[in-house]
C-alpha cells in the first residue's frame, strides 16, 4: 500500500479542527452549529446517537454536500458549522477533511467520537426513524 488508513487518518487529525465532547455538548443547543453523526445506520440503531444530530450516512457524505449532486441536501447549504462524529473519531476526521477539501469550511469533528461522548456520560438518543408510506400502503 501507498498508503495506509493509519496515515490517511493522522493526515487528516493534522488539517482538520477538533473540538473536545465538552466543546461539543455546548454547541449542541446552538443554532448555529449542526451535530452529524455519519455512523451506519446499525449503529445508531445499536449505541443510540448524540439527542438532535443529523444523520449523514459516511457513504453519501460527499453526495448531500455537493449543491450540484441529485443528491444534495439543503441543510449543508445553511451556512452553518458542522460538527461531525463517527464511533472513534476516525471516521469522522476524514470525512472533515474530505468536506473542506470540497470547500465546505464550517466543519470540525468531535475527537473521541461517540465512544468518548459516552464515557462522559453525554446523553444518548434513540434513532428516529422515518415512517415509510409506501409500506404502510402495502400494510393497509
Amino acid at each position: 500500500m501507498k498508503k495506509t488508513v493509519k496515515d490517511m487518518v493522522d493526515e487528516a487529525m493534522a488539517e482538520v479542527e477538533t473540538i473536545s465532547v465538552a466543546e461539543a455538548m455546548k454547541r449542541q443547543d446552538d443554532d448555529a452549529f449542526v451535530i452529524v453523526d455519519i455512523r451506519d445506520v446499525r449503529e445508531l440503531d445499536r449505541e443510540g446517537m448524540i439527542p438532535g444530530a443529523f444523520h449523514a450516512p459516511r457513504g453519501m457524505l460527499e453526495f448531500w454536500v455537493d449543491p450540484e449532486s441529485p443528491y444534495h441536501k439543503d441543510i449543508f447549504a445553511s451556512g452553518k458549522t458542522f460538527v461531525f462524529y463517527c464511533r472513534s473519531g476516525q471516521r469522522s476526521a476524514l470525512a472533515t477533511k474530505t468536506v473542506r477539501d470540497m470547500g465546505l469550511e464550517a466543519v470540525c469533528h468531535i475527537e473521541g467520537g461517540f465512544t468518548a461522548w459516552t464515557e462522559a456520560g453525554a446523553p444518548v438518543a434513540e434513532r428516529t426513524r422515518k415512517s415509510n408510506k409506501k409500506k404502510e400502503k402495502k400494510e393497509s
